[in-house]
């Protein structure tokens, strides 16, 4: 019998390449970067939510991202 391991976002680790690249920019790109997935992050919410809620209103749809982006406190 094989046993498997279940894998969780908490277990990724940040390369030492990764973190030298990261530390090397400046916090402007950094910043940069960080908005640039969280845009990825919204658009990707917004599509399937879309896609599973075709019935759905452009105001509800904002709302439920709004929701799922800041983990219910909105």
């Amino acid at each position: 019998m094989s046993t498997t391991t279940q894998r969780t976002f908490t277990d990724e680790v940040l390369s030492d390449a990764m973190a030298a690249i990261l530390r090397a920019k400046t916090p402007a790109e950094r910043l940069a970067i960080s908005f640039g997935m969280w845009a990825f992050a919204r658009q990707l919410i917004q599509r399937t939510s879309r896609a599973s809620h075709p019935e759905w209103t452009d105001a509800e749809l904002d709302r439920h991202v709004a929701r799922r982006m800041s983990h219910g406190a909105v």
